[in-house]
């Protein structure tokens, strides 16, 4: 029996020894990843059983042919061990950084709806109240001269097509994200959609007096869906003139090279801060109220539109970036060429 206590007695102490130094090895390695904390758990153990069987085979006077034996037993052993914490050890932190991860996007996600929740419902509350009053003041007869009719008439038309537009960008939004957005793909001029882009907004860019600038020539030959590629043009010029101060500059080029094809839209805005730009593609982002438009002519934004153009561009396959340029920025789409 004291044989037994003494053997036990060797084999803790050479244990905790181990053990003590391993404890103080995981202390200085506090910071490092999950796989080499799993890999120092391991080694910490079989080194305990090592050290054990090593000093307790010293005690019992083995002669070297068996005390070699044993020691290459447990070696094979240790060995098999390590090798299958190591792998397991892996694929456990890598399940982790997956699961950190997916949290993290999660929550990304989660903040994105609450800010489009708010960001909507603010934006249908201020047209629905001034429909509401309006209608009640025809309805009531508070007005009645023809001049303020017609004026009513007119406000009512505006916020009701601010309204459709802000329904349309939720829907397209909702069908990106739902990846039911269907392309049918085909060779386009780029020229071409450029230049029913341009008609549409100047309109606006008039009202505004901003110069839209772009090319009568040279417009390369694109792979993509007419009406996405349309909108995303389209989104892109928009969010130009509503940025850009009066008697400012809005110019579109395009071109082709080993990448594909890329469409650029400069505007002369004064920058974005740079904080900012990681996030303009955003979920109803806005920014800083600098860059927020003047209100009152309805054309104000639900924060949707460079979305929608990051979403419809990753769908032909493309990328769009932004950088800032000395006096605005410059939005660059990047998509497949058309063959030949």
């Amino acid at each position: 029996m004291r044989d037994l206590t003494l053997i036990f007695g060797l084999a803790l102490a050479a244990a905790l020894g181990v053990g003590l130094a391993g404890a103080l090895a995981l202390r200085l390695l506090r910071h490092r990843s999950i796989t080499v904390h799993v890999c120092v758990l391991l080694t910490i153990t079989v080194a305990a059983v090592v050290a054990g069987v090593a000093v307790v085979a010293q005690a019992m006077f083995l002669s070297a042919h068996d005390l070699q034996v044993v020691l290459l037993t447990v070696a094979a052993a240790a060995a098999v061990s390590l090798a299958i914490g190591w792998y397991f050890g892996r694929r456990l932190a890598v399940a982790a950084v997956w699961a950190d991860q997916a949290r993290e996007r999660e929550r990304r996600i989660e903040k994105g709806r609450r800010d489009l929740v708010a960001w909507v419902s603010h934006d249908l509350r201020t047209p629905l109240a001034g429909l509401r009053a309006m209608a009640e003041a025809l309805e009531d007869r508070v007005v009645d001269d023809p001049a303020t009719v017609a004026e009513y008439h007119r406000r009512i038309r505006v916020q009701t097509d601010r309204m459709t537009r802000l329904v349309d960008d939720l829907f397209e939004l909702s069908r990106i994200n739902a990846g039911a957005l269907r392309l049918s793909p085909a060779s386009l001029s780029l020229g071409e959609v450029v230049s029913d882009a341009l008609a549409a907004a100047a309109p606006l860019a008039t009202a505004r007096g901003i110069r839209l600038v772009a090319a009568d020539s040279g417009w390369p030959t694109v792979l993509a869906s007419e009406p996405e590629l349309a909108r995303v043009v389209g989104n892109l010029l928009l969010n130009a003139v509503r940025y850009t101060p009066e008697d400012g500059t809005v110019q579109v080029d395009g071109g082709r090279d080993h990448d594909g094809v890329w469409l650029a839209v400069a505007d002369t805005c004064g920058g974005i801060p740079e904080r900012d730009l990681p996030r303009l593609f955003d979920v109803a982002f806005r920014g800083e109220p600098a860059r927020t438009p003047p209100g009152g002519n309805g054309e104000s934004s639900g924060g949707l539109g460079l979305a929608i153009v990051r979403g419809l561009v990753e769908a032909h396959g493309g990328r769009v970036n932004v950088r800032n340029t000395a006096d605005g920025c410059r939005f660059v789409v990047r998509l497949p060429a058309a063959a030949g």
